[in-house]
């Protein structure tokens, strides 16, 4: 089994900037496919962006020139960074990984984007 627990949310303005953390329970080296999804109320869990262990990345079109994804397999942690956050990037941000064909999820973490 794999425990993924998110950290890093918070209240920030529009224009502003975070960083999400997604610390894992056991080597990242194992777990396949990490990436990142967000949720607001009333509607589907959204993909955001995905790295792969061999670094290549991939993002949502609205967030693909203001985050960042990236993997510290040292620290076995995954990492969003968020930049210019926009009202609309308000939800809950979870991190997902694959280990043995089955996927994990975090608890969570509320990023709220307002003035």
């Amino acid at each position: 089994q794999v425990q993924l627990v998110e950290s890093g949310g918070g209240l920030v303005q529009p224009g502003g900037s975070l960083t999400l953390s997604c610390a894992a329970s056991r080597s990242l080296a194992a777990i396949r496919g990490m990436g990142w999804y967000r949720q607001t109320p009333g509607k589907q869990r959204e993909w955001v962006a995905t790295v792969v262990s061999g670094g290549a990345t991939n993002y949502i079109d609205s967030v693909r020139d203001r985050f960042h994804i990236w993997r510290d397999n040292d620290k076995d942690t995954l990492y969003l960074r968020m930049n210019s956050l926009e009202p609309d990037d308000t939800a809950v941000y979870y991190c997902k990984g694959t280990f043995r064909n089955r996927d994990y999820w975090g608890q969570g973490t509320q990023v709220t984007v307002s003035s």
